[in-house]
């Protein structure tokens, strides 16, 4: 595993987020997030999402959620794009004993974030370099890394690095922790040339190439 996930952190205009799972198969990640049996596309890549008969927007309205999926270092992950709402159903993905992270690259403020959910189970979530505010039935899980990390002191109410530090500076750190920890990794051509099947997960897309 090269590749890891803090670069991530450079993306900017980027999906809606990026959720990863492991014990179940790329297909049934898109059917937990809302898409139906057997309804994936063609693989299409990154650039060609934007070409699908989906409208992300509607005044007044939801609109319509996608994902691609694929697999990558033990992990099925999903890609999520347009007003997708399945990254949401952390304990729906996870039921099962299956374990799930999710992150959402917001930048700066309000703050990027990472959630744990396992077994059914939301376990914990924070904001990057917002770490002293944790949440979920375990807040605390993840504390010994981030403390290891010099992200937190050891009682987990003191963020450690200096206020003024870039905030991507802080944005890796956090996520080299999650990555460690989960053992994530996920290679840049997926948001580039490589081709992942996409399923709509909100919404009635038509979900064909506009070409």
């Amino acid at each position: 595993m090269t590749d890891g996930i803090v670069w991530l952190v450079d993306l900017e205009g980027w999906m809606s987020s990026v959720v990863f799972a492991r014990g179940i198969a790329p297909e049934e990640l898109a059917v937990r997030m809302g898409g139906t049996p057997d309804g994936a596309t063609e693989p299409i890549t990154d650039g060609e999402v934007e070409d699908l008969g989906a409208e992300w927007y509607r005044p007044g309205g939801y609109g319509d959620g996608v994902v691609r999926v694929g697999e990558s270092a033990g992990w099925s992950f999903a890609l999520e794009y347009g007003d997708s709402t399945g990254g949401d159903l952390l304990e729906e993905i996870s039921r099962d004993g299956v374990e799930v992270v999710r992150y959402v690259p917001i930048q700066e403020h309000p703050p990027a974030s990472v959630y744990y959910a396992r077994d059914g189970v939301f376990l914990c979530g924070f904001g990057l370099r917002e770490e002293v505010w944790r949440w979920g039935r375990e807040p605390d899980l993840l504390l010994p890394d981030l403390a290891a990390a010099g992200v937190l002191a050891p009682d987990g109410r003191t963020c450690l690095p200096p206020e003024d530090e870039d905030y991507k500076t802080g944005y890796r750190r956090s996520l080299g922790v999650v990555e460690r920890r989960f053992g994530l990794s996920l290679s840049p051509a997926f948001l580039d040339d490589a081709r992942l099947p996409a399923c709509a997960v909100r919404g009635a897309p038509r979900m064909t190439l506009s070409r």
